[in-house]
């Protein structure tokens, strides 16, 4: 039991630490987000919510100037007011911000932030037997080779996420009559848009994949629905 309690202390600790996240996070969420009332956005997410059968997509301005689309633990979905500028700016188009709705939708909808809150505490748990082991065979740097091993595993996890939201993304895209395309436009436009280089790193090392990839795999969806209904007709 004893060689047990360094990691059930790990996995409270993840626990913890996951729900003192959420908190913060829901709070700096309602204190700097609006919904996002642009009614060329909301012509489309309209459409979205006609696929989906719903009455209404909500999306909140989330002001901060970073690129970024996010879906909250709580289920809403955000776009920043850096994301929201390049489209008002004309460096992306309604249609490439409504595929990030759409991809965040699929995190929601797939339920990636639940998930989530199981491979932190594991990741936690993981990391400290990880730790105790190779200390003992590696001491001075066991801790940071289980620290390394997680923070890999991590960023695998995160993006088999991301090709299962693009996925969804794909679909609803489809179904709403918006296509794929603005999706993989908006893939291609992404580092520069970021100021990022996705070049610059092995996949493996980075929590999602490489546009080109991302792109490949769409390109496969679309190519397996075509034949797929040419199949059936």
């Amino acid at each position: 039991m004893l060689r047990l309690t360094p990691i059930l202390l790990a996995l409270l600790y993840g626990l913890v630490a996951y729900r003192f996240s959420v908190w913060r996070t829901g709070r700096e969420l309602d204190a700097r987000s609006t919904e996002l009332a642009d009614p060329q956005l909301r012509a489309l997410t309209n459409r979205l919510a006609q696929a989906l059968d719903l009455p209404s997509i909500r999306v909140h301005l989330y002001e901060i100037e970073p690129v970024n689309g996010l879906a909250a633990p709580d289920g809403r979905i955000f776009l920043t007011r850096g994301f929201y500028r390049k489209f008002r700016e004309g460096l992306v188009t309604a249609e490439e911000l409504t595929s990030v709705i759409a991809h965040e939708l699929g995190h929601v909808a797939l339920g990636h932030s639940r998930r989530r809150m199981i491979d932190f505490s594991g990741q936690n748990a993981l990391r400290t037997a990880l730790g105790l082991v190779l200390s003992r065979l590696i001491p001075g740097l066991g801790i940071y080779i289980a620290g390394a091993l997680t923070s890999l595993l991590a960023a695998r996890l995160s993006r088999s996420d991301e090709y299962e939201a693009d996925a969804y993304a794909a679909a609803l895209l489809t179904k709403a009559g918006i296509g794929t395309e603005p999706q993989k436009s908006l893939f291609l436009k992404l580092a520069s848009l970021t100021g990022s280089n996705g070049g610059t790193a092995p996949a493996w090392l980075m929590s999602h994949p490489k546009t080109e990839e991302r792109i490949a795999a769409i390109d496969r969806l679309v190519e397996g629905w075509t034949v797929t209904g040419q199949t059936d007709s």
